[in-house]
């Protein structure tokens, strides 16, 4: 299994080189695996550029210091602050029609597992009107002003291709109320209705405040033990 660690040196090149390795997977039949910190951005999903209100979210992302961009998977907008993490889990696939449910729930699996082995009671499930909202999400309880309740902390989405399927997520370790305050103008310029508070993070729920080793949690997690070879992106600037 192929093991790519760090980032490109833009987020456009950062983008391209996820998408050349899911063409490598179906090519090679290798199975990859990347987890990684993106650069600062907001990520709009492919429903979001069809709502009318998208050109005043992508502003109100841009006034906030979150260059927009879009991304090639569904889902709505995730915002990247730079500690969080995202991951791309790829396999070969003979048949692009089938094993798509079970993909998922294996995710999920994989990144409760991972939030395990860093102290963390997760469990699937998001608390009501969370971002980017999905069937396929991870909670856990995290700290506030008045003790605990379960918060966002992961979310997972998936894109098929001839030969090769790609199951990829998003992890907030810290910073979640920077996420929440920018994800809070653009939702509402978008007509989807979030809560600031349903954001989480692995910190707040009692993890490391490392970004580094949430995303080798994440690692692990997926190549569970398989053989692998380790590989290196361009962008000498960040280790994860």
């Amino acid at each position: 299994m192929r093991v790519i660690r760090g980032r490109a040196a833009t987020p456009d090149a950062d983008r391209a080189a996820t998408r050349e390795l899911l063409g490598a997977v179906a090519d090679s039949g290798t199975p990859a695996v990347r987890a990684w910190t993106p650069h600062r951005q907001l990520a709009f999903g492919r429903r979001d550029a069809n709502e009318t209100g998208y050109e005043t979210a992508r502003g109100a992302a841009r006034e906030r210091g979150f260059p927009p961009v879009e991304r090639s998977v569904g889902g709505r907008a995730v915002a990247y602050t730079g500690t969080t993490v995202a991951f791309a889990s790829l396999e070969p696939v003979a048949d692009s029609r089938s094993g798509l449910t079970d993909r998922y729930e294996a995710a999920v699996g994989t990144v409760v597992a991972a939030l395990d082995s860093l102290g963390i009671d997760a469990e699937r499930g998001e608390p009501p009107e969370s971002f980017c909202p999905g069937d396929y999400s991870v909670q856990a309880p995290c700290s506030t002003g008045d003790g605990e309740r379960p918060e966002k902390l992961a979310g997972i989405a998936q894109r098929v291709t001839a030969g090769a399927a790609m199951v990829s997520g998003v992890v907030t370790v810290a910073d979640r109320e920077e996420i929440g305050d920018v994800l809070d103008p653009v939702y509402d310029a978008l007509g989807v209705p979030f809560d600031p508070n349903s954001v989480g993070s692995v910190a707040a729920a009692g993890g490391p405040n490392d970004p580094d080793r949430v995303a080798r949690a994440l690692e692990d997690a997926i190549v569970d033990g398989r053989p692998t070879t380790i590989e290196r992106l361009a962008d000498p600037g960040r280790e994860t």
